[in-house]
């Protein structure tokens, strides 16, 4: 499987389970608790498939930033707007994730 989908299914699996966290209730939830774990370890399998061919610095920093900014879009669903501090922030983040694919592309 090509590494960057294995690394797409990772930050889509950890951006669910981070959502469900709240549902959760402290783990006190069954459904949404096992939810919850099994996003996140499909999260760390995925992205331990990514790191097969991406090198694991490059890959947890794409994996970081794009839940960071997929987290970021849910909480704006839901009503937390964020401040121009924070927005500044997320496209730091984006230019940054996309400096990382430019200057060191990856063959898979």
């Amino acid at each position: 499987m090509n590494s960057y989908i294995c690394l797409s299914i990772a930050i889509v699996s950890e951006v669910i389970a981070t959502c469900l966290l709240p549902v959760t209730a402290g783990f006190t939830r069954f459904l949404p608790s096992l939810g919850c774990a099994l996003g996140y370890a499909s999260a760390f399998y995925f992205l331990s498939l990514a790191t097969a061919n991406i090198p694991t610095a490059i890959a947890y920093a794409i994996w970081c930033g794009a839940g960071i900014i997929l987290i970021s879009l849910m909480g704006m669903l839901r009503g937390q707007i964020p401040n121009i501090e924070t927005i500044i922030g997320m496209v730091l983040v984006i230019i940054g994730v996309a400096m990382i694919n430019i200057y060191n592309p990856v063959q898979d």
